[in-house]
């Protein structure tokens, strides 16, 4: 008996190992990179394949630099300009360095010409505003995304360039401890906000 129940979880583990990624690769094998995936306030959030896919830039009409398509940076710089009307002074860079370590908690991030808070503030996040990641070892240049929706204690974001078998959307803890805002997630350095 015992090795009839360990032959069927094996089978289960075996199956479920092959499944799994078939499944999404055939989902995947109907996208094709600049194919719409999601929306957020009319800004469409556009499939990129693999993190590493990198394409032409795109501008705006009046010659605002929104980024490369489709990376994380040109979503939440295409939101920022055609939902809330924004175009940041520096208008290059990579995810990571959206976020100014220099800066105290609350105060102008100029670079960008929006108020930065660091990832435990006083200040609770918000929707519309811009997460920063750090780096990894296997993304150097981080990610970025915008806080599509937020509750007492769980915030959901929406993001372009997950990788091929990520998400546009994912919920993080939202916890207010000690008068302090953080956001459950050890690679978040940060929101800006207009």
């Amino acid at each position: 008996m015992k090795k009839i129940v360990i032959i069927a979880i094996l089978t289960l583990a075996i199956v479920g190992l092959y499944f799994v990624p078939w499944r999404k690769a055939q989902v995947l094998a109907t996208l094709r990179v600049g194919d719409p995936v999601d929306s957020l306030h009319g800004v469409v959030v556009y499939y990129n394949g693999d993190v590493s896919n990198v394409g032409e830039r795109n501008l705006s009409s009046d010659g605002y630099n929104l980024g490369i398509k489709y990376q994380c940076v040109e979503f939440v710089k295409r939101y920022y300009y055609q939902h809330l009307q924004h175009k940041m002074p520096d208008s290059y860079g990579n995810a990571k360095d959206f976020f100014d370590q220099s800066l105290d908690d609350g105060t102008s991030n100029v670079r960008r010409d929006l108020t930065q808070y660091r990832n435990r503030s006083k200040s609770k996040p918000q929707e519309n505003d811009l997460l920063v990641y750090s780096a990894t070892s296997g993304n150097p240049y981080g990610h970025v995304s915008i806080i599509a929706s937020i509750d007492d204690d769980e915030i959901e974001i929406i993001q372009q360039n997950p990788g091929a078998f990520g998400k546009s959307r994912a919920r993080f803890k939202l916890i207010h401890e000690d008068g302090k805002w953080w956001i459950d997630n050890d690679r978040i350095l940060g929101w800006l906000r207009k």
